[in-house]
């Protein structure tokens, strides 16, 4: 008899990692169905009125204006220190005629829209779900409903245009910011003609290269948006619930960006 309660022990044992990773797959599973619910709704309601324009109006200003000097220094820096990296590599090969068409290709089609991605993830993707878990709660979210306001129709629409139609318009900042450091490294410190620069410059870019990146920033800002308003939304615990909505934001907006980038490069550029 105590051989039968030694086996079943054993086997206890053995299926309690199973049973762990059933349950973690099944809230996986729970977690995405409610996200898509979510979004579902959030993108239904997009096309339906009523229209809260100057909520639009505010938060394009927010998440678009306000985040230009975070996104100039960072295209700035990152073109400048593309020329160096690509001066060093190339004139191991005799090829530093190339730089220019190494930072305008590189600028435009990945490094802008990423990297404008992961700052306004990090400034604006906190920010949206630290507003909204606090208002969540503190109940004012409850109160809009009250009130017979649609809080999806207030508070996650105006946040999810704004973040799909001012993203690319950063982008495009970046991408001239961007190209304009490395024709300043070319030109001071390598000594490059700046006419010829930036004739080739112009001469090598296709209009493919501005477009796939401007989708790129449209996909980054409906996606930043749409992860702090979900988070933010759902928070609850307290202020302790505010602080994780608020990383779990910035950490799966980061995540699904690069993931997303990867997917949109295959769809512009795979042959």
């Amino acid at each position: 008899m105590p051989q039968v309660f030694v086996i079943l022990g054993s086997m206890v044992k053995l299926t309690n990692p199973l049973a762990l990773i059933g349950r973690t797959f099944l809230h996986f599973l729970a977690m995405a169905g409610q996200f898509a619910i979510f979004m579902g709704k959030a993108v239904g309601h997009v096309f339906r009125p009523p229209f809260y324009f100057g909520q639009i109006g505010q938060q394009c200003l927010t998440i678009g204006y306000y985040s230009l000097p975070v996104i100039a220094m960072t295209a700035l820096f990152a073109g400048m220190v593309l020329a160096l990296q690509s001066y060093t590599g190339f004139s191991r090969f005799n090829a530093e005629s190339a730089i220019a068409n190494v930072v305008a290709l590189s600028i435009t089609r990945e490094l802008g829209p990423v990297l404008a991605g992961l700052m306004v993830a990090g400034r604006i993707g906190a920010s949206i779900a630290a507003e909204l878990g606090t208002m969540r709660v503190t109940e004012q979210i409850d109160a809009l409903t009250t009130l017979s306001t649609n809080p999806m129709k207030y508070l996650v629409v105006p946040r999810l245009l704004a973040g799909t139609l001012t993203m690319p318009l950063l982008v495009l900042v970046a991408d001239v910011i961007g190209i304009m450091g490395g024709y300043v490294v070319s030109t001071v410190s390598f000594g490059f003609n700046a006419a010829n620069y930036l004739h080739q410059t112009w001469d090598f870019l296709e209009p493919i290269d501005i477009i796939s990146g401007l989708v790129k920033a449209a996909v980054f800002g409906f996606i930043v948006t749409l992860m702090g308003c979900y988070c933010g939304y759902h928070s609850k615990g307290g202020a302790a619930g505010v602080g994780n909505a608020t990383t779990s934001a910035v950490v799966l907006s980061s995540i699904v960006i690069l993931i997303a980038n990867y997917i949109l490069t295959g769809m512009f550029f795979s042959k």
